[in-house]
This record gives C-alpha cells, sequence and structure tokens, in this order.
C-alpha cells in the first residue's frame, strides 16, 4: 500500500519537441502506477493514496486515476486550485564532464534531470491525516528531505503503537510486524551539507534510493559509477554507516538506462533497464520522467508480493540457473527483494514509452494491457532475458560476500 498525494504537470522540452500541458505527472502518481502494475487487478485496492481535488481539476484526469481502481481517497476543495508544477528539461550533454567543486549552477544540473518549480502552493501530506486503515500499511514510499523522513517514520510507527494499545489494531498477522519504509531522497537535498543528515534518515528506512546523479551530488562527485573506485567506496562508507534499525537494509541506486544497482551488507545485485536500444540504436524510450519513482512504487508493492502471479512467473523462468537461487539463499528474510526489484525494472520500462502515465485496458480475453501489453508477460520476457545474462555472466550481475 502507499499513500501519496496526487500532482499535474506542465513540462517544457526545449528545442527537442512542443511542450505539453495538464499531464496526470508528480511522484505520486507515477510512484501509484508503478504500484499498481504489479498488483494487477486483482489486489488494485491494496494500492493507497490521497488525491487532492482542486477547482480546476481536470475530469478526464479524475476519470484515469479511477480507472485505475486503486483505493484512491478523493479530498475535494474548490476554494483552491489543483497542485500543478512546471518540468523544464535540459539536454543530457549540459551535464556530463564536470568535476568537483562545483559551482551552483553546475550542482543544480547534477542534481536534476529537469528544471521544477510549482506553479500553485504545494499541499503537503502529514501521517496524522492517513486513516487508521492506511497506518496499517505493510509499505509505504516516502518522497522527501532526510529530516522529514525520520519524522515520517516516527510518527507513523508512534501512531501504530498508540493503536494496538488502545486495542485497534487489525487481527492480520502483519499489524506486529514493523512495516517497509522505502525512502527516495529529495533531489534539491541531495547536497554535501545534507550527508549527516542522509545517514541518520537510512537508519530509520529499510530502503534508501537516490538516483546516480544525485548520490554523486551528495558526495561532491560528478555523478556515481559502479566501476569506479569512488563509486565502490562510496558504497561501502553508506552501508558501513547503517541501513535499517539492523543495519541490514537495501541501497538502491537508480542509474537510468544503466538499470539499477542494489547492495546490501552481503549482496550486490545489478539489473539492467527493461528497454535496451537495437542493433540501429532506436528505442522505445520516449519520455524518462516519473521512470525512478514508478521503479520505487513497483518496489515497494513487490516486497508484499510474494505468492502471486509476477512473482511466480519470476520464479519458474530462473528456476533453471544455480546462481540465481544460490543468491535468493543468501538473502535471507528479504528473499523477496530481487524479485520485487526485477518487477520494479518492469513497471519503469512501461513509463518511459510515452509523455505521462501509461494507459490500461482490458483485453477481449479479460487480461488487464498496459500500453496494449500485459504485465506479468513482460516481466516473463525480462526474465527470460536476464536467465541468458545470468549463464553467460553471472558475476556481472550478482554477488554474495
Amino acid at each position: 500500500m502507499l499513500t501519496v498525494h496526487y500532482r499535474a504537470d506542465d513540462i517544457d522540452f526545449g528545442d527537442s519537441r512542443p511542450g505539453v500541458k495538464n499531464i496526470l505527472g508528480g511522484a505520486a502518481s507515477f510512484a501509484v502506477v508503478g504500484a499498481r502494475l504489479v498488483a494487477g487487478s486483482a489486489h488494485a485496492q491494496s494500492v493507497s493514496w490521497i488525491v487532492d481535488v482542486g477547482s480546476d481539476f481536470p475530469p478526464e484526469t479524475l476519470a484515469a486515476i479511477q480507472s485505475w481502481g486503486t483505493d484512491c481517497v478523493i479530498r475535494e476543495d474548490h476554494s483552491r486550485l489543483t497542485t500543478r508544477a512546471w518540468n523544464g528539461y535540459h539536454p543530457n550533454e549540459k551535464r556530463g564532464g564536470l568535476k568537483p567543486p562545483f559551482s551552483e549552477q553546475q550542482k543544480t544540473r547534477l542534481t536534476r534531470a529537469i528544471d521544477f518549480k510549482y506553479l500553485t502552493p504545494k499541499l503537503r501530506l502529514e501521517p496524522d491525516m492517513l486513516s487508521d486503515t492506511q497506518v496499517w500499511s505493510r509499505t509505504f514510499h516516502m518522497v522527501c528531505s532526510p529530516s522529514r523522513c525520520i519524522s515520517i517514520v516516527n510518527d507513523i510507527l508512534q501512531r501504530r503503537e498508540d493503536l494496538h494499545k488502545a486495542g485497534q489494531a487489525p487481527s492480520t498477522d502483519h499489524s506486529s510486524t514493523r512495516p517497509i519504509f522505502v525512502w527516495e531522497p529529495v533531489p534539491d537535498l541531495c547536497t554535501p551539507e545534507e550527508q549527516e543528515k542522509f545517514f541518520a534518515a537510512n537508519r530509520v528506512v529499510d530502503m534508501v534510493s537516490p538516483n546516480h546523479l544525485e548520490l554523486g551530488m551528495m558526495f561532491d562527485q560528478a555523478g556515481w559509477a559502479e566501476e569506479s573506485k569512488e563509486g565502490q567506496q562510496l558504497v561501502r562508507r553508506i552501508l558501513d554507516s547503517g541501513i535499517g534499525p539492523n543495519g541490514n537494509g537495501c541501497l538502491v541506486i537508480r542509474a537510468g538506462k544503466e538499470g539499477s544497482y542494489a547492495f546490501s551488507r552481503a549482496q550486490k545485485l545489478w539489473l539492467p533497464a527493461y528497454h535496451q536500444p537495437g542493433t540501429s540504436g532506436a528505442t522505445a524510450v520516449l519520455d524518462p520522467t516519473g521512470a525512478g519513482n514508478s521503479f520505487l512504487g513497483a518496489l515497494a508493492q513487490g516486497m508484499v508480493t510474494a505468492g502471486r502471479e509476477p512473482f511466480n512467473v519470476i520464479e519458474s523462468t530462473l528456476s533453471p540457473s544455480q546462481s540465481w537461487q544460490r543468491f535468493l539463499d543468501g538473502s535471507g528474510d528479504r528473499r523477496t527483494l530481487p524479485m520485487a526489484l526485477i518487477c520494479a525494472t518492469v513497471a519503469a520500462g512501461f513509463v518511459v514509452e510515452q509523455i505521462g502515465v501509461p494507459q490500461v485496458s482490458m483485453a477481449g480475453n479479460g487480461k488487464e494491457m498496459w500500453n496494449q501489453s500485459e504485465f506479468t508477460e513482460r516481466v516473463r520476457l525480462y526474465t527470460q532475458r536476464l536467465l541468458r545474462a545470468l549463464e553467460e555472466s553471472p558475476q556481472r550481475h550478482l554477488l554474495t560476500n
């Protein structure tokens, strides 16, 4: 379950293509789409979020949100405008070749793939706005500062404890289990000045996931690269500092077209991006906006997906790989994480194929389709490619200490 907010976006692509307005966007919407892709129609109600509807809320957007079938709490306030933001893209080459120390302008280029500003006042979701049902979510995805991350985690855990003491805890097994917190650091505060707060926030969450540019920016590096000595030392420093209350959490670095890298103290997993350039160099990627948010929404949902169809497909497809089986065995009580990361990779692949969120529809056979493709079928295709890669070079993808 996710608990997040909606935002409408205007996007300016510079000289590359005409801009667009009123796009269903924002971290919340993309994270929910990622979670919803993994949940499938049968478990759509397990994805919970809050949508604040202003006087200018587009009816077609509301229809699109309702078509997902999620547990969406609509809060109407016609005395205000819907939260809206502007995104302005720069050519990719403007972010390359920078070396520390950075000017303020260079920091902005490294930290963001886009320029960003709110066009209307931002509404912030506070933990006390969550219903008692939402507080018992098994997973939470947060996009915020380190200080706010710590506050949110503490407030949610305190509310759960208070409900327990009042005899108002649900009878489900997971009510006595700590939820999984997935933290996405807000890009603006991925700065050297925030390092100690970053380390502190890592210790209260289960997974922390900056992208490769944001991580580099935080440590005065021109991005992060797995193959570099500096990149490896940085990962070790973060892991040594501790992620999660027991120090056994996970650092997930989203690396754009390179895919993602997941590190714990015991293991490393590299998963390539879903879309890879063809022999001609052509790719299905149209707009990367929101892919990282969808990746993490899908990851959060994937952590509670064991026993469902996407995981069954992954397990069946990768069962011939002894390397994969050994890796899962070494994952301990986080055996679901590698499979959740595969689901997240596939979900992000849907998001980059168009401007805005992917479109859902029903096929004649009753199967749910996104962008005219079935999610679990893409999971099968991706894991088949991964199986071949593991057979050829398992050490490139998997490492257990």
